[in-house]
């Protein structure tokens, strides 16, 4: 492979299988570019990148007191000018674009330093924007020399593969995730701390390591189980950790051996979900479809029972073929219901109801019942 070198990690991922030339659930140690050219065309359903920022800080950072700050100052977050920096980020995207599939995703994450011009090269790239996220850090770092606003958050661009592309969003998930309100575009988490910090002899593995819970709700938001997830910039595995956890596949790509082993480490102490867990909500147009008359065919409502709205004020009978009969009106469960309401539509499901034990229910916990005792 020249100088890209196939690193396995020790676990084994708790994934559907995906095709078998995909260097699954594996690092590939090099350049990310060059890696992402060994990957076959439309191979991966989503992205999450974390490319160098390109900080461009002019000497040593110190607190207050005199004490160093742990900033960026590795060598990979060094480019000689913004053109070379340009370059760089619109190579990097035409693989990511290559190797993406029609309906797949791509989330970059960024700092004001870059973030813009990797907005501009994913636009001319022929990328289709879906939202920008701001990350808003609960704990960021000061700006200890007090010239500018603290620098409190970070920006994360999540696009398809073009405007008319269809693409994986599990808004039900995310719903219920927050809720039962619809998760907006400004998200908080904590940066990176605590026992979730990879340290060795004291210091950090990695200066800018992404905390688990904003990858959490990426692949929970934007993949489904069995997914294949490349992170072009792998750093100490993050991506692959939760990928782990949440039953998708992944592929990482690092050139730096010591976050390679950090993260091998990592992943394969990484414990994946019980299946049962990770099946998350259904929005309502991915639900199994339930015809009320199904209800009746498998015996959940008798031809003859009879249903009431909440307030009693209507009764009608089932009939054989699933309709509903009032007085003189006949129909499915949400004509029957619109026209007793003088409505122009009705939910039938949440509209009428059955008795049990002398207690008002609505029909659709028999569709609920009934979905659970036939889905695998």
């Amino acid at each position: 492979m020249g100088v890209l070198e196939k690193v396995r990690t020790r676990s084994r991922a708790a994934a559907p299988a995906a095709p078998a030339e995909l260097p699954l659930d594996q690092i590939l140690m090099g350049d990310c570019i060059a890696a992402m050219r060994s990957l076959p065309a439309k191979s991966v359903d989503c992205i999450f990148a974390d490319p160098p920022y390109n900080l461009q800080l002019g000497g040593d950072l110190n607190r207050p007191d005199g004490s160093h700050v742990d900033a960026v100052t590795d060598h990979w977050d060094k480019f000689d000018s913004l053109a070379v920096y340009d370059r760089f980020t619109r190579e990097w995207l035409a693989e990511a674009r290559r190797i993406l599939k029609d309906d797949g995703t791509i989330w970059v994450i960024g700092s004001y330093h870059n973030i813009f011009k990797v907005g501009s090269a994913i636009q001319d790239l022929g990328f289709w924007i879906l939202n920008d996220i701001i990350w808003r850090k609960a704990n960021p770092m000061p700006n200890f020399k007090g010239t500018r606003f603290t620098n409190a958050h970070e920006t994360l661009i999540w696009a398809s593969s073009g405007e008319k592309a269809k693409y994986t969003f599990n808004y039900r998930s995310m719903k219920t995730l927050n809720d039962e309100l619809q998760m907006r575009s400004d998200w908080e988490f904590p940066i990176c701390g605590g026992q979730e910090r990879l340290k060795k002899d004291g210091h950090k593995v990695h200066p800018t390591q992404k905390p688990e819970a904003l990858l959490y709700r990426i692949l929970l938001a934007s993949t489904k189980p069995g997914d294949v997830v490349l992170d072009p910039f792998f750093g100490t595995g993050t991506t692959g950790a939760v990928a782990k956890r949440l039953g998708r596949h992944w592929i990482g790509i690092e050139r730096e051996l010591d976050y390679v082993d950090a993260a091998m480490e990592r992943i394969a102490a990484a414990l994946p979900l019980d299946e049962s867990q990770l099946k998350t909500m259904q929005a309502p147009k991915a639900a199994p479809r339930v015809a009320f008359g199904q209800l009746v065919e498998n015996g959940y409502l008798m031809p003859g029972a009879v249903l009431t709205d909440a307030k009693r004020k209507h009764v009608a009978v089932v009939g054989a073929d699933g309709s509903l009969r009032c007085g003189d009106n006949a129909g499915s469960i949400h004509k029957l219901g619109a026209a007793l309401q003088g409505a122009p539509s009705c939910n039938g499901w949440t509209y009428w109801h059955h008795e049990v034990d002398g207690k008002l229910k609505p029909i659709d916990t028999l569709r609920q019942t009934y979905l659970l005792a036939t889905q695998p």
